[in-house]
């Protein structure tokens, strides 16, 4: 007969390792180019020394004069908290009473959350990984009748979320929290909220839309990278903070591509080895291979086609911002995380716990991990790209 401890004995045992594989390899194609690892991990914060330039004890001279004088590396050291990050299923009592006597339908049950589970954090993640670590995903245009919000973009919100509003300096909206999207339209770029009427006074026009309780608490992705606010504890300042970065870009073309390439390899020593775009840059760049002759042939990376140019696999990911290209040495990217993917356990070793005064119970998938680039130099962007 199938009990709450066979579902947590399930859980544990059979789901975890599945899910985890499928969330790190399989959330998008960057995430799965990008090396997971617990160095560097210090208590609850990420510390790696990075060296700048390079050791200036070396140089030519006579045979019998001066040897060159010694001169240590010069190093800084990247800083950053671990950020938490956690995925909850919920299974209701009633759905576990009537797979009890029936073993096919309670494990149809299980990959049913599990894959919703999957779908969900895959979503989160991969938007985080283009986001800027503060968790705001859109910024209110204006407020309509029935609850209906136009925003200027949704490419990162879905049916099914629960954000949460703050006012464009920052201050939480505590009327307007946890209200759940009921409908996205895409096309005219808005979204339906849940919850009692809505107005400007409610939503100030330029509030942010925030992902629920995540406000300051993602991981730190290619937003902030290319931003012109310090990260990791370090000034942008110094020279291996600087990426490349080029805007009003136009028309894509070979040599803009090349030029970007060139120029990172040249002035950080970085080699480019992927390049992620928004999905009306790929059309671009396609069609003007095409109406020039260029070869663009596809090559399989950890199991998704891409395109090729001049050797470099290019992808495009739906949550890249439109007219953009980012141009990536994934090896100098890290997760570094204090663990893997881990369902968080009660007192009692229990998975599954009941919500307290309804007949629900829930489980948390959580990994505590951040995102840091050893050498931001090393990267590119190209933004406001005439998008086919």
């Amino acid at each position: 007969m199938i009990t709450i401890q066979t579902a947590d004995n399930a859980l544990k045992s059979f789901y975890l390792d599945a899910v985890a594989e499928a969330l790190n390899t399989k959330t998008n194609p960057l995430l799965a180019q990008i090396e997971k690892t617990t160095a560097d991990v210090t208590g609850k914060d990420v510390r790696k020394a990075v060296k700048i330039g390079i050791n200036g004890g070396i140089g030519a001279g006579s045979e019998t004069g001066d040897l060159p004088t010694a001169s240590a590396n010069d190093y800084v050291q990247f800083v950053a908290t671990l950020k938490n990050l956690y995925g909850t299923i919920e299974i209701s009592d009633k759905a576990l009473r009537a797979s009890a006597n029936n073993e096919g339908a309670f494990v149809n049950l299980l990959n049913e959350e599990m894959q919703s589970l999957i779908k969900s954090a895959s979503f989160n993640f991969g938007r985080m990984l283009f986001g800027d670590g503060s968790g705001k995903v859109a910024t209110v245009n204006s407020v309509a009748d029935n609850n209906v919000l136009y925003v200027d973009n949704v490419n990162g919100l879905a049916e099914g979320m629960i954000v949460d509003f703050y006012s464009s300096t920052g201050e939480a909206l505590e009327d307007v929290r946890e209200l759940k999207i009921l409908a996205v339209d895409r096309e005219a770029k808005s979204i339906k909220m849940s919850g009692a009427s809505l107005s400007t006074i409610d939503i100030p026009i330029g509030s942010g839309v925030y992902v629920q309780s995540s406000f300051g608490h993602e991981i730190t992705g290619l937003g902030a990278l290319f931003s012109n606010k310090d990260i990791y504890g370090v000034s942008r300042t110094k020279s291996v903070m600087k990426p490349y970065a080029q805007e009003n870009v136009g028309a894509i073309t070979e040599e803009i591509i090349q030029k970007a390439i060139d120029t990172i390899e040249e002035n950080s020593g970085s080699k480019v080895n992927f390049i992620v775009c928004s999905w009306g840059v790929k059309r671009a760049l396609v069609a003007y291979c095409r109406a020039n002759n260029i070869a663009l042939p596809t090559v399989e990376v950890n199991g998704y086609k891409a395109l090729e140019f001049n050797g470099i696999p290019v992808m495009a990911d739906r949550f890249c911002p439109k007219g953009t290209m980012y141009l990536l040495n994934t090896d100098d990217f890290k997760l570094h995380q204090l663990c893997d993917w881990q369902w968080l356990e009660g007192e009692d070793g229990k998975i599954l716990k009941q919500i307290p005064g309804k007949p629900v119970y829930t489980a948390t998938l959580v990994k505590y991990a951040e995102l840091m680039c050893e050498r931001p130099c090393g990267q590119g962007r190209l933004i406001e790209i005439d998008e086919a």
